[in-house]
């Protein structure tokens, strides 16, 4: 599971002015109630809410962080020293060591405790750590959070101390990466969550060396827990073989019908390398320098192939799966690693995803290197005979130039009418673009619609679709070249198909003038017409510790933060006239180091990935 939040200290930016201020135009139809922040961690962010208000909230940069410091060497603490001296003037709020000798002796101060946690996550993405030596920094956390003023509440997953165990009160590692996606109208929350990273017993190399390494039971696994945390149940997936396989549950209807994508094959070519006696996991050689299970571990990355499946949680709690499979039926001698994934499933059992797909549409009869580079959106349904079908939504194909398969498009959920939503890209721009399709007309009749957007370029993704056909998602909103210098902001869109003349609408021009509140993105939208959503806004600033920072003066110091939202419409909510406000912006040239806030987003971007690490 690749990491979720490296170097997310330097990305709570101070700003000369509130966010508030790139609010234009607005109209007071809805107002923002605050999922508040986390009473351990920095930074929230909004995913579904069930129709009883109860919203799944995932969060990161954890206060207190716990660090093994007995797992580490003379050689490292000079090298966190060196990493903070070298790297200081661009963590903003910290400094260079403060006092190295506390913290070789483990009670660092929380500037030299936020070092040594950027230190491992460093080497924890770096070719330094090939053999997980480095204690490994999850820091990402499943929340929920039962509406009106309650704060969100962590729920733990798989996590467990640093001896293997649990009891309540425990210090947990921290090394998983916990990821909720949306809680049920039945309270059933799901999502995808990884084993802890725990230290093996020291390992002695064959030239007489200890070693001490950080080896997990397995990788990403789908869950559900129909008790708020209480009681976890696992996913397990069809293929577990040399280290667990991998899982993932991405949505769930009121009818306990879960989809995500299951391990269910392994890759050859790592098989023969975990059994190879000659310079693999079964070489004497090899495991004299590495543990097997580490030699194992190293290559989990690309070692299975996945297929979309549904699973359904029974009355006596067992989990029960099925596949829904792949849009192509390769070779019997292809043995590339064909994929597909549901993202979402509405009541009446139809899901949605993508998978890979031939560059041409109309292969009948696959060579063993029938051509493919691209994957598309595409629904999970039976045909009049009760057999299972992929179809492709895009119908037409493409062949990309690129060294991996790109994702063309995807569809990302499907409401109880049928309607689904996602994102694709335009074949003479390569623009990402959202659409919608009718799924319940005949296969020849689907088409997908791309609606005007808010300019030419501007990229955009539909996440989420309610039972009367509103549609939620984010775009970006300026038009400037876009580089990852310079990235484009985004902002949070609705856009109401059952309008006879439906437009793309900015949420931010949807609350009162002053909100201090900036909407980057609209994850889901229920039935009542609740948003969930994330926006930023102005915190109080709290170090490694989870201390209030403050200025020269005594004072708190104030940064932008992501935070979980609810956007919540008001009845007879009428347009406001904020002219004034736009000319008060005009005259004092607001602007934000965009950069900051776009790359803290795209990193709390959770939805719809693999995670390796």
């Amino acid at each position: 599971m690749k990491q979720f939040a490296k170097n997310i200290l330097v990305l709570g930016v101070t700003s000369a002015l509130s966010l508030s201020f790139l609010n234009f135009s607005h109209a007071a139809t809805y107002e923002v109630v605050d999922k508040g922040n986390a009473e351990n961690l920095e930074y929230t962010y909004g995913k579904k809410q069930n129709n009883q208000g109860v919203m799944a909230v995932a969060g990161t940069n954890i206060y207190n962080f716990p660090v093994q410091f007995e797992h580490l060497s003379e050689t490292d603490f000079n090298s966190i020293r060196s990493f903070a001296l070298q790297f200081h003037d661009y963590q903003f709020g910290l400094d260079e060591i403060e006092d190295f000798d506390a913290l070789k002796a483990g009670n660092p101060t929380a500037n030299d405790l936020a070092w040594t946690k950027l230190f491992l996550q460093d080497r924890n993405s770096s070719s330094q750590n090939p053999n997980f030596e480095y204690q490994i920094v999850g820091d990402t956390v499943a929340m929920t959070n039962l509406g009106d003023s309650s704060q969100s509440s962590e729920i733990r997953i798989f996590d467990t101390g640093f001896d293997g165990t649990y009891s309540a009160g425990n210090v947990i590692t921290r090394s998983t990466i916990d990821v909720i996606e949306g809680v049920t109208d039945s309270n059933i929350a799901f999502g995808t969550a990884t084993a802890p990273y725990l230290a093996m017993p020291e390992f002695t190399d064959s030239s007489g060396n200890l070693h001490t390494h950080w080896v997990r039971e397995h990788g990403q696994r789908g869950f559900f827990s129909p008790d708020n945390g209480l009681t976890i149940y696992p996913v397990l997936p069809i293929e577990t073989r040399y280290g667990g396989g991998i899982s993932a549950v991405f949505d769930m209807n009121e009818n306990g019908s879960a989809v995500g994508y299951s391990s269910y094959k392994l890759s050859e070519l790592r098989e023969e390398y975990v059994l190879d006696e000659d310079g693999g996991c079964a070489d004497p050689g090899v495991v004299d320098d590495i543990p097997y299970e580490i030699c194992v571990q190293k290559v989990q990355s690309g070692m299975y192939y996945i297929q979309a499946f549904k699973a359904t949680l029974s009355a006596d709690n067992l989990v029960e799966t099925e596949q829904l499979g792949l849009l192509v039926t390769p070779h019997v001698d292809d043995n590339r690693a064909f994929s597909s994934q549901a993202l979402a499933v509405n009541n009446n059992g139809v899901a949605v995803g993508y998978a890979h797909g031939w560059d041409a549409n109309d292969v009948t009869t696959p060579t063993s290197t029938q051509a493919l580079s691209g994957s598309y959106a595409v629904i999970f349904k039976e045909d009049e005979l009760g057999n299972k079908v992929v179809f492709d939504f895009n119908q037409l194909h493409y062949r990309f130039n690129t060294n991996s398969v790109f994702s063309f498009s995807r569809a990302l959920d499907i409401n109880d009418n049928g309607l689904a939503v996602g994102y694709t890209h335009e074949i003479s721009t390569s623009v990402k673009k959202f659409f919608y399709v009718d799924t319940t007309v005949p296969e020849s009749e689907m088409e997908l619609i791309t609606p005007k957007d808010f300019f030419t370029t501007s990229k955009s993704t539909a996440f989420a679709v309610n039972s009367t056909g509103i549609i939620v998602g984010e775009a970006e909103i300026e038009s400037h070249n876009d580089s990852t210098n310079n990235p484009r902001r985004t902002a949070g869109f609705l856009y109401d198909t059952s309008n006879d003349a439906p437009v793309m609408t900015d949420l931010n021009t949807l609350l009162e003038c002053n909100s201090e509140y900036n909407v980057l993105n609209a994850s889901d939208i229920n039935d009542e017409g609740l948003i969930s959503a994330t926006a930023v806004i102005k915190s109080d600033s709290y170090d490694a510790k989870g201390e209030l920072r403050l200025d020269a003066s005594g004072n708190a110091i104030r940064i932008d933060v992501v935070r979980a939202v609810l956007l919540k419409p008001i009845t007879g909510g009428v347009i406001d006239d904020c002219s004034e406000v736009e000319e008060k912006v005009e005259r004092q040239g607001a602007s934000i180091g965009g950069i900051a806030i776009l790359a803290l987003f795209s990193l709390l971007g959770l939805r719809r990935r693999i995670f390796n690490k």
